[in-house]
């Protein structure tokens, strides 16, 4: 049977109502490839409606009524998705070499290290908002919004200067107060475990917990109106029974631009979600995991914490970084960044085994010229 092909022109004819409701339908990258169909598609794809559906779709959060609002004031659930979904993409990692970072002065002086003074004044721990959502093989475990950054004193400035730390879990709570602790069970998907030593066996625990989370934690300036999505979506790496046997670290994050701020071109933006084991099977009771830290911090390539007043401008510029909508891409980065550092790390290790190897020679040198001027 010979099977006819409506012509593209039809679409035009499809009632508005109906184009509407097909598109409400769709997830944010079909939604957008849609409006690249016709011209209807494309007209009804400027709907907001449809944008705020597909947002709170991905990210929970964005359905609470002041996250709505301040969606609305820096342009929208549409660029909200455009800027939020793609991320970041750090394409300087790969021109980093670590002996240009060795060739920064051991000393800087407060504006070298400080960079911009007029920069910074315009950055205020108030003015980014966080938003955070926990995936968990699609099902959403936890939404948590944190507006501004906790423990900012501007009367002792200590902030400015300690290491850079949001601890989501210990903050949020003092807007969530509908938002309790957040626990994973069998019901929603964890396999069961007998038993630790099990588990310390086989990590089938371990491998669906690092297989099924998603992270998305999005950062917002409300001055400048920019957004970034700083998670790297899937884990980049972890830790089994690390530093209790009951514990599992996964750790996420994205490769920031440092450059005009601080000595190193690049800082690694870590995000640390970790769970503990609460309850095992047995007696009618599921295995249960609950989550007990949830923080984001920055470091170097060295693997110095950034401070606060650096991590603030970091901040900034990251939220008009590139970025890509191939998520492999991001990935690709932070595996590129983790390589550089290791060989970074590799060289150091090789100067100070050649410094020390030039110490005990130079003082096997010097007691054999004393014996052999003073015997």
């Amino acid at each position: 049977m010979a099977l006819s092909v409506a012509p593209a022109e039809s679409m035009a004819s499809l009632n508005s109502d109906l184009s509407y409701d097909i598109l409400r339908r769709l997830d944010g990258p079909t939604l957008a490839s849609a409006a690249c169909a016709c011209a209807a598609f494309c007209s009804i794809s400027k709907e907001e409606k449809l944008w705020e559906n597909v947002c709170s779709s991905m990210w929970p959060s964005t359905s609470r009524e002041d996250v709505k609002s301040l969606i609305s004031c820096i342009g929208g659930f549409r660029k909200f998705y455009a800027d939020c979904f793609p991320l970041i993409v750090n394409k300087e990692v790969a021109e980093y070499q670590w002996n240009d970072h060795l060739e920064y002065p051991e000393e800087w002086t407060e504006a070298e290290y400080y960079g911009d003074v007029d920069e910074f004044e315009s950055v205020a721990p108030s003015d980014f908002v966080s938003i955070v959502d926990i995936r968990y093989k699609d099902k959403t475990i936890c939404s948590k919004v944190l507006w501004g950054i906790p423990n900012v004193n501007e009367l002792n400035g200590w902030f400015y200067n300690c290491p850079f730390r949001i601890d989501l879990l210990t903050y949020a709570a003092r807007d969530d107060d509908i938002e309790g602790e957040v626990f994973l069970s069998v019901s929603d998907g964890l396999p069961p475990i007998l038993s630790l030593e099990k588990e310390r066996k086989d990590g089938k625990l371990w491998m669906e917990l690092r297989d099924g989370l998603r992270l998305s934690w999005i950062v917002v300036n409300k001055k400048v109106k920019q957004t970034a999505n700083l998670a790297s979506w899937s884990p980049l790496g972890g830790q089994r029974h690390w530093p209790t046997d009951k514990d599992f670290v996964t750790r996420f994050g994205s490769v920031l631009s440092a450059k005009g701020i601080l000595p190193c071109q690049v800082v690694e933006c870590i995000l640390i979600m970790k769970f503990r084991v609460v309850h095992t099977e047995g007696e009618g009771v599921q295995t249960t995991l609950k989550l007990t830290e949830l923080s984001m911090q920055l470091k170097d390539m060295e693997g110095a914490h950034v401070n606060g007043r650096s991590s603030l401008l970091i901040l900034k510029k990251a939220l008009s970084c590139h970025r890509s909508k191939n998520h492999s891409e991001a990935l690709e980065s932070c595996h590129l960044y983790s390589k550089a550092q290791t060989e970074l790390k590799e060289e150091k290790m090789r100067n100070e085994s050649r410094l020390d190897r030039l110490c005990i020679l130079s003082g096997i040198a010097a007691f054999l010229t004393f014996w052999y001027y003073f015997l």
